[in-house]
C-alpha cells in the first residue's frame, strides 16, 4: 500500500518525486511548490545540533553582518527605529538582533536549540526575521503560522533562504548537501503563502523575501 505524503506547508496530498542524490530522496508538492525531504530521512536532534555548533557566528564579523544586511536593510526601510522585533532561530551567536538593536529597535530572541525560551510566545511584534532557518524547520506550517499570528497587523516578517529555480539546477546545488537542510523554497511557493496569508510580499536579490501582513 502506497504511503500518503502530506506537503509539510500546505498539508496537501498531491505530492510528485522531484529528485534523488546518493543520500536522499526530494519531492515537491503540487500545490504550493515546496520541495522537502520525507521526515523518514531527518537527522536527529543530537545529530542536528552537532551541525549547528560547528557554525561560526560572531557578531564582531564584520563579513557576517554584510551578510546579514541582505535581510536587515530592506525589514529597516519598513519599520520605524522604535519598533518591537523577534529573531527567530538566532544561533549560536546572535548578530541580527543586535544589529537592530544598535539602531533603537527592541528585540527578544528565539532558537530552538540554543534560546528555546517559550515567553517569546506570549507577546506579538511589530517585525520578525528569520534568517537561514526556515531550510532547516521540521514542522514547517505549524512554525510559519505560530509567527504570522504573534505579528502585529502592518508588521513585517522577513525571510532569508536560498530558493530554488529549476530541477536541473537543484541536481548540481550544494545547498541542498547540508544534511540538516529538508526545506526549500521557490518563488513560487513564497506567492503561494502570500495569498495564503492574504499579505503583500517583496523580494530582494536571490535570498530575501519580506511579507506585509494587511
Amino acid at each position: 500500500m502506497k504511503k500518503i505524503m502530506y506537503c509539510p506547508l500546505c498539508a496537501k496530498t498531491d505530492i510528485e518525486p522531484y529528485a534523488r542524490d546518493s543520500r536522499r530522496s526530494y519531492y515537491e508538492c503540487q500545490c504550493c511548490y515546496l520541495v522537502f525531504v520525507d521526515s523518514l530521512e531527518f537527522l536527529s536532534a543530537d545529530e542536528e545540533k552537532k551541525v549547528y555548533d560547528q557554525h561560526q557566528n560572531n557578531p564582531a564579523d564584520q563579513g557576517y553582518r554584510q551578510f546579514l544586511s541582505r535581510l536587515f536593510d530592506p525589514v529597516m526601510a519598513e519599520i520605524s527605529p522604535k519598533s518591537y522585533g523577534l529573531d527567530f532561530g538566532s544561533g549560536p551567536g546572535p548578530t541580527l538582533s543586535l544589529m537592530f538593536e544598535e539602531v533603537g529597535c527592541r528585540m527578544a530572541i528565539y532558537d530552538h536549540f540554543y534560546a528555546n525560551d517559550p515567553s517569546v510566545w506570549q507577546g506579538s511584534y511589530d517585525f520578525i526575521t528569520t534568517t537561514e532557518v526556515v531550510e532547516h524547520v521540521h514542522q514547517l506550517g505549524e512554525e510559519l503560522e505560530r509567527l504570522w499570528s504573534h505579528l502585529n497587523s502592518g508588521g513585517v516578517l522577513g525571510v532569508m533562504t536560498k530558493m530554488v529555480t529549476d530541477v536541473q539546477a537543484f541536481e548540481r546545488w550544494h545547498y541542498k548537501n547540508d544534511p540538516t537542510h529538508v526545506r526549500f523554497f521557490s518563488r513560487q511557493t513564497f506567492l503561494w503563502l502570500a495569498q495564503h496569508w492574504h499579505a503583500e510580499c517583496d523580494f530582494y536579490g536571490a535570498d530575501v523575501v519580506v511579507f506585509r501582513k494587511r
